[in-house]
């Protein structure tokens, strides 16, 4: 086989087995034989001039050639998904598949009645929503849509300032009643302060917000879901979004003269996405709720309705 000759099932099972680290897994994953997986790795690698794995008894891990073409790969990968989510339905109907990547927070706890609004709008429209703080590549298709807390700076994208997204502390009622309120930064040494655990960047915006640092918290993780999911089980202090917070009122805040920042918020697309009827009606329509979050209003129903 030369290298024209390499088919896209053979980087799909390279894939494949570089995420899962086995053969057995991998070919679960692409519904594949586990021979026909391994004949297909076997080929590519004659085809390349190139080891790619490392075969050990605990699996196959990538070697540095692996490793340099693992991001080609990926992004043949999204070109493909991208393809089949422009064949889903006609560009002018508001139909079809639309891959939206968002923060955790935002992506878990502000978008889903938002696309639910949407949804109900338009039943035809199938969205994929994925929950990540890395930037997804807009220009390598890995996402259709990306809600972003810092300015996108690709060429070729559309980026929409939506506003900025007020932070503060917060804790739960419960928590307040169980142990006091802080009244100055250093009382916070004595309770219970959620935090990131090994995120840099996590640690930068803190940093620069209000001063403290990962030693000072006793709860630790790098999931925002998982410090929302403490802050709300009155668990302890934690860093929120205020529009957020506003909406459980059992949610107070802390400290909101001492610690308070804010993070840009903002929408983008591919320029070629204007064109796509289901794409754009979607940016718009998430272009307006998310302004209502900022502006601290009421996020859509499954009615649609922003009140």
């Amino acid at each position: 086989m030369t290298r024209n000759a390499v088919s896209w099932d053979h980087y799909r099972a390279f894939l494949a087995v570089a995420e899962t680290g086995s053969l057995s897994a991998a070919a679960r994953q692409i519904g594949q034989t586990q021979p026909t997986l391994g004949r297909q790795i076997d080929a590519l690698e004659r085809a390349l001039g190139l080891s790619l794995f490392v075969r050990s008894p605990a699996g196959l891990t990538l070697t540095e050639g692996g490793h340099d073409l693992l991001p080609d790969a990926q992004g043949m990968a999204a070109a493909a998904e991208a393809l089949l989510r422009s064949a889903s339905a006609g560009r002018d109907e508001t139909a079809g598949v639309v891959r939206i990547t968002a923060s955790e927070i935002v992506g878990g706890a502000v978008l889903p009645p938002v696309v639910a609004a949407l949804q109900a709008q338009h039943p035809g429209l199938v969205v994929e929503l994925v929950l990540t703080n890395r930037s997804e590549d807009l220009l390598r298709r890995d996402a259709d849509i990306a809600v972003r807390m810092v300015r996108p700076d690709q060429n070729a994208v559309i980026a929409r300032q939506i506003g900025r997204v007020p932070l503060g502390l917060y804790a739960h009622e419960a928590y307040l009643a169980r142990c006091g309120s802080p009244q100055t930064l250093a009382d916070l040494s004595t309770h219970t302060v959620i935090g990131f655990d090994r995120n840099p960047a996590a640690a930068r915006a803190l940093e620069v917000g209000s001063g403290w640092d990962r030693r000072l918290f006793r709860f630790r993780s790098d999931s925002d879901l998982a410090q929302l999911a403490m802050l709300r089980a009155a668990g302890g202090i934690g860093v929120c979004q205020a529009p957020l917070a506003s909406q459980w009122p059992e949610l107070r805040p802390v400290l909101p003269d001492l610690v308070s920042f804010h993070l840009d918020i903002w929408l983008a697309m591919h320029e070629d996405q204007r064109r796509n009827r289901r794409v754009r009606v979607t940016f718009d329509h998430l272009a307006v709720a998310l302004r209502a979050y900022v502006d601290l209003k009421t996020l859509p129903s499954a009615s649609g309705s922003l009140e």
